[in-house]
């Protein structure tokens, strides 16, 4: 197969923990032909979807992973697997990117994920679709709205709605000294829509990141424990990854929700899940393949090439 990976530059990967090139290093070993461009390389001409493209080839150098080939305008059509891998923020771009990538596919493009499920499942506010597995939530830009939430709940836990790795996270109390200012500045003044969360003190034990493959969970999680006096188990924000075997509950969870994420065009999806609940449906471009892979011997990256072959060598 020819698969064209969207993504951030080649350059930033850090592969010893990268689940992008975990992809293509097993894609690599399997045959597969990649290739390799950025969302901005994105355009429409003639109404076709197009892009400069070029092919790479791994190295197996630690360094210089990868060399470049002749760049080549094409039409995401012309690929077997176009694999939309660029990191959040989900900004305007972003945004534009899902509408070109639901163009190609109208044009024959097979796009993972798909950009019509990119835009309807936020990160964030895709738990909505599944109260019945989350902590009281409440979204609002009202500052009163908030505050009254906070008031409720106690232990609190604000969120952005279109950033990752742990940024922009507030953890408050109804009697924090600093949580009007704190309101105002991430609503800015009433204007931007945050999260708010129950805050769940099973985040001790590890914000557990749960993988769907093709709508099936895969059998181990990555519980990234948080640092002793911080909030987040964010791996990019200094939390410690585990490898477990999922729980009962976590493979309830992955199993009730991974029939309706697959048929919405879902190949890949990394639930969030603290203690019992859910927290976040993380789609726009889910990692842990590497430290699950290194820790237990389960070849994630195998199991979503098997999907994707599936899917496009039928």
């Amino acid at each position: 197969m020819r698969i064209a990976f969207i993504a951030d530059p080649l350059a930033s990967f850090k592969i010893y923990k990268d689940s992008t090139f975990a992809m293509m290093e097993e894609a690599s070993r399997r045959g597969h032909a990649l290739y390799a461009l950025q969302a901005d390389d994105l355009y429409v001409a003639a109404g076709q979807v197009r892009a400069q493209v070029s092919p790479i080839t791994l190295t197996g150098q630690a360094d210089a992973w990868f060399v470049r080939g002749a760049p080549s305008d094409c039409a995401l059509n012309e690929f077997d697997a176009v694999l939309m891998r660029k990191d959040p923020p989900f900004d305007a771009q972003y945004l534009y990117a899902t509408h070109l990538l639901s163009l190609a596919e109208s044009q024959g493009a097979r796009v993972f994920n798909r950009g019509q499920a990119l835009r309807d499942y936020n990160e964030k506010l895709a738990i909505l679709k599944f109260p019945e597995w989350t902590a009281p939530t409440l979204v609002s830009q009202q500052p009163a709205i908030l505050r009254a939430f906070v008031a409720e709940q106690g232990d609190t836990i604000l969120k952005p709605l279109d950033s990752m790795g742990g940024d922009g996270i507030f953890r408050v109390s109804p009697h924090d000294p600093n949580l009007s200012v704190i309101l105002e500045t991430m609503t800015e003044r009433g204007q931007r829509t945050i999260m708010a969360q129950r805050y769940l003190p099973e985040i001790v034990d590890g914000d557990k990141r749960v993988l769907l493959i093709d709508g099936e969970p895969v059998p181990y999680c990555l519980a990234r424990i948080p640092q002793p006096g911080e909030t987040r188990g964010n791996l990019a924000a200094g939390g410690r990854g585990e490898a477990r075997p999922l729980t009962a509950r976590d493979r309830a969870i992955a199993e009730a929700l991974g029939p309706r994420l697959k048929a919405e065009g879902l190949l890949l999806v990394g639930l969030d899940v603290i203690g019992e609940r859910l927290t976040e449906v993380n789609v726009t471009s889910p990692t842990c393949f590497r430290e699950i892979m290194d820790q237990t011997g389960c070849n994630v990256a195998g199991l979503l090439l098997d999907a994707l072959e599936r899917q496009c060598v039928a």
